[in-house]
């Protein structure tokens, strides 16, 4: 017995140490030294160093005065990533359809048109931080008048905040909400900050 004992607890030591402790140590030291941005949670700071977002996770803005993100999935407290899941809600769903036509009146209500699906319906994560170039543009009206600025401006931010499809095929072009709102902060002069 203590034949097939010893080997089974040397191999078990063994690969608990290579696949516990060797390996993450390894990806981990390599990710800092190659990655460290995404290797730190691609933390967004301000000029005093202060942790403003991350670019991988939405945020909720609610000041006319900024571009706002996708619905949050994660209730009662939106865009908490501990609370991370899709909204489990299916298209057929009663709940997801009134939710669907409360967002669209109130979008409506800032600019009356065709409200693009991202605006009114949660990504699969529920925390997605980006949002369509259409439905970026469909804010550029309410931001500008917000913020006295020119629609020309604000249009031509969202413009350079578009990133194009990953290795020109995967997914689709997108802004990334928190980056574009830090971008209009500093081209107003306005506090940054999630309002």
């Amino acid at each position: 017995m203590t034949t097939c004992l010893k080997p089974a607890l040397v191999l078990f030591m063994l690969m608990t140490l290579l696949t516990g402790v060797i390996y993450p140590l390894t990806v981990s030291v390599i990710a800092q030294l190659a990655f460290p941005f995404q290797a730190n949670g691609s933390i967004v700071r301000d000029g005093q160093g202060q942790a403003q977002g991350s670019v991988l996770i939405g945020q909720g803005f609610i000041s006319p005065g900024y571009f706002w993100s996708r619905p949050s999935a994660t209730s009662p407290y939106p865009y908490n990533a501990a609370a991370s899941s899709g909204s489990n809600l299916g298209p057929s769903n009663p709940a997801l359809a009134e939710a669907v036509k409360q967002r669209v009146a109130a979008l409506n209500g800032s600019r009356p048109g065709k409200v693009p699906v991202d605006l009114v319906t949660a990504s699969a994560s529920g925390l997605d931080p980006h949002i369509s170039p259409a439905a970026a543009e469909f804010q550029v009206e309410r931001v500008a008048n917000a913020r006295n600025l020119p629609v020309k401006t604000v249009q031509e931010l969202v413009t350079r905040h578009i990133e194009p499809r990953q290795l020109g095929v995967l997914g689709e072009p997108r802004v990334n909400v928190l980056l574009l709102n830090r971008a209009l902060a500093g081209l107003s002069g306005a506090t940054e900050g999630n309002e």
